[in-house]
């Protein structure tokens, strides 16, 4: 992944309501979301919706399907799995990730 395109979808993030638009589409999988089922989740107005969705679809964070007279808002699974991969590529000097339990010190009183 190139580093414009990880800005170009971490700016799209940037922004609370795209940022929750896209982890409720996110969590809806390949099956996606209409924007009337967003619009009933988040409560957001329509215009202000489609216009975030816009951007959303031009950073290629969500794909966008016609199915009959809706169009389906899905997360681009390929997207993600490569934007986590760009933020881990160098993670850790090359050691396991993974932290090690920590344990929590109680103050006696």
């Amino acid at each position: 992944m190139k580093n414009i395109d990880a800005v170009a979808a971490f700016l799209a993030l940037g922004q609370e309501s795209r940022l929750n638009i896209f982890r409720l589409i996110v969590q809806r999988g390949d099956v996606g979301l209409t924007p009337t089922q967003i619009i009933e989740k988040l409560g957001i107005p329509n215009a202000t919706l489609s216009f975030h969705l816009k951007e959303l679809v031009q950073a290629n964070l969500l794909l966008v399907e016609r199915q009959s007279r809706n169009l389906i808002y899905s997360p681009n699974a390929v997207l993600v799995q490569d934007l986590s991969t760009f933020l881990l590529d160098n993670c850790c000097g090359g050691k396991a990730c993974t932290p090690e339990k920590i344990t929590r010190k109680t103050k006696s009183i």
